[in-house]
């Protein structure tokens, strides 16, 4: 009970601050609280922030329960283009028991979105909660999960964002994630990845 308590209690001091933004670059790119592939993962990002498109690559790499991510990209938006850049780490601080009915990483970054009108850097500190869903006689698996995530950011825009990002991975085969995402709040947003495990 004492598990189920914690997160409870992190989801609902998470929810009453503002609004949403994703990941480390700002997009609505989520990590769900476990690790896809065995050693690394690449892959890549298409992205409907709230205004414009942002395309972004990404690599991932670590040993059971951490790991590490890198995602670099752009995002335009009426013209404006702005470099993303960030990284992020995750780590497993939840396993399902019968108290707890969810597996849970700790997910933190940093990163930034930087164009010549303006430039922010955001520090996200999530809660990413899920449980993977296996097919009978089948290589495919789900996991759905959602991510409280507290966003202070700093630069042209200084602000302390609340987002809940929702999203499921589906392991497609054995080398091959599809992954589908977006963001709760004032600020709404989706995107799709590809990732390539090893």
């Amino acid at each position: 009970m004492g598990k189920f308590f914690f997160a409870a209690v992190l989801v609902c001091g998470l929810a009453g601050t503002r609004p949403a933004w994703g990941q480390s670059t700002g997009t609505p790119a989520f990590l769900a609280p476990y690790r896809a592939a065995r050693t690394n993962e690449l892959g890549a990002t298409l992205s409907d922030p709230g205004e414009g498109v942002a395309i972004e690559g990404f690599y991932r790499f670590g040993r059971q329960p951490h790991d590490f991510g890198f995602r670099a990209g752009i995002l335009d938006t009426d013209g404006t283009t702005a470099g993303l850049f960030g990284v992020d780490y995750r780590v497993r601080v939840l396993t399902h028991d019968e108290d707890m009915p969810l597996d849970g990483a700790l997910v933190l970054g940093v990163g930034a979105a930087l164009s010549d009108q303006a430039s922010i850097g955001y520090i996200p500190i999530g809660l990413s909660l899920g449980r993977r869903i296996d097919l009978e006689e089948s290589a495919v698996s789900f996991v759905p999960y959602f991510e409280p995530l507290l966003t202070p950011t700093f630069g042209d825009r200084e602000d302390v964002l609340f987002s809940v990002g929702l999203g499921v991975d589906v392991r497609v085969s054995e080398h091959l994630d599809l992954r589908v995402g977006g963001a709760l709040g004032d600020y709404d947003g989706i995107s799709v990845s590809l990732a390539w495990l090893q």
